[in-house]
């Protein structure tokens, strides 16, 4: 019976300690985990004197990054990335085997494994009017700005791919229609 009232009485006083106020925390077990020191990340001097988050010197290309694609979404600008834009990729087995990989994910099911506009959708009458590529007169450059930004009811692949698999696929796309025009 003595065991019994003192499980009691501590049940009662962990009880009361426990209604506290809700809000606030009454004990931390780590403070400095809950409460971390704020840093000036913008500081001309961070900790310990050394500079933190400089700014890139203007005109530069980070490592690994490319440069900016700044080629209007507009006929003029469709018309300059058919005449400038140049694949800066070498043409190697490599680069065409992932160009062809990534085709058959991102284009195989409207322009068809043969580029030919035969596809899935096509066929199913989801999208009509894709185009075949011998009809069209295609360079590299037109072909990147398409994927870049989109035309017609094709979307924007920019997003979905990277630098170096969009002009893969270029490569790959040129491959297709030299098939076709033979």
């Amino acid at each position: 019976m003595k065991n019994f009232k003192l499980i009691i009485a501590l049940v009662i006083v962990a009880s009361l300690a426990s209604c506290g106020d809700k809000r606030t925390p009454q004990m931390q077990y780590m403070p400095d985990m809950y409460e971390s020191t704020p840093y000036d990340t913008d500081a001309e001097n961070g900790l310990n004197g050394n500079p933190v988050n400089r700014k890139p010197v203007a005109g530069t290309i980070p490592r690994g990054g490319h440069p900016a694609y700044d080629i209007a979404d507009t006929n003029e600008g469709y018309e300059k990335a058919k005449a400038d834009l140049k694949n800066p990729l070498e043409r190697n087995e490599a680069n065409l085997a992932n160009g062809k990989a990534m085709y058959t994910i991102y284009c195989t099911s409207c322009h068809g494994k043969k580029g030919d506009g035969n596809g899935h959708l096509s066929k199913t009458e989801k999208f009509l009017g894709i185009p075949n590529y011998k009809d069209r007169d295609l360079t590299e450059g037109s072909i990147y700005h398409v994927l870049m930004h989109g035309k017609n009811l094709m979307g924007s692949h920019s997003s979905q791919l990277t630098y170096k698999e969009r002009w893969q696929i270029v490569q790959y796309v040129e491959v297709l229609r030299a098939d076709l025009l033979k």
